[in-house]
């Protein structure tokens, strides 16, 4: 991508609050992206932290100095730039990356146990009006590797890293805590959709699907809408991982 396309905001506190698009960004991103997936680097924890892209979706904030590092990596690198006025822009291909966060208005969370080397335990989806979205993979060091693709494609590779299996007919009286403690390899999938307000993002709803593979049998978990800290067995979440996701996003 082009180092000179960004976005741009008015920085108060050393991060990025709000993307300003640039005009035809999003036409030219989504053209680019019907020829072929578009990697968008890979970033760490502190320096996504540093631009407020996917901060939403993060579980601790690193510290300030952490950050200040960022800032710095960032700006040796020219992705983080001052301008007049106040402003600061991200530029390159982390700046297309939180212009298309930024818009974005449903997430889709994908976290998995027992992933092997050299592959992510959690995938985030963040889908666009257009058709595409951006995919963000985390592994085990914190890296943040990002990504648009189409989104049926993006769909199709997420449910792929999902665990599999031979689905099973549950009864009343399976136990979910005991069949996920004894899992092989299990996932959580988190879709929420968010709204704006000012320059955060707030949680409108929210729908958890618990995968848990245990001898090669596959195993559907979803919370009690009586008791949300409580899982029970469901039989109604589609045939196969890809539409599971498809509805969780439609819902």
């Amino acid at each position: 991508m082009s180092e000179s396309t960004g976005s741009s905001a008015t920085a108060n506190d050393g991060s990025v609050p709000a993307a300003s698009v640039p005009e035809g960004l999003v036409a030219a991103v989504v053209h680019l992206v019907s020829t072929g997936p578009v990697p968008l680097g890979a970033y760490t924890l502190a320096e996504l932290t540093a631009v407020d892209a996917v901060v939403d979706f993060l579980e601790v904030r690193p510290s300030d100095e952490v950050l200040a590092e960022a800032v710095r990596s960032l700006a040796a690198r020219q992705l983080l730039v001052a301008a007049a006025d106040g402003q600061v822009q991200v530029r390159g291909d982390l700046g297309i990356a939180l212009a298309f966060q930024q818009r974005a208005r449903t997430v889709l969370d994908a976290r998995t146990t027992g992933s092997q080397p050299g592959e992510p335990w959690r995938i985030l989806l963040l889908p666009q009006p257009e058709g595409i979205t951006l995919e963000v993979h985390i592994d085990a060091l914190g890296v943040h590797e990002l990504w648009l693709y189409q989104t049926t494609d993006a769909l199709e590779r997420t449910a792929e890293w999902l665990p599999g299996g031979e689905h099973v007919e549950l009864g009343g009286s399976t136990d979910p805590e005991e069949v996920l403690a004894s899992a092989d390899r299990s996932a959580l999938i988190t879709a929420v959709r968010y709204s704006a307000q000012g320059t955060a993002e707030v949680a409108d709803e929210t729908r958890d699907l618990v995968i848990a593979v245990r001898d090669g049998r596959q195993y559907f978990f979803t919370r009690d809408q009586q008791n949300p800290a409580k899982l029970v067995a469901t039989e109604s979440v589609g045939d196969d991982a890809k539409e599971i996701l498809q509805l969780l996003l439609a819902r």
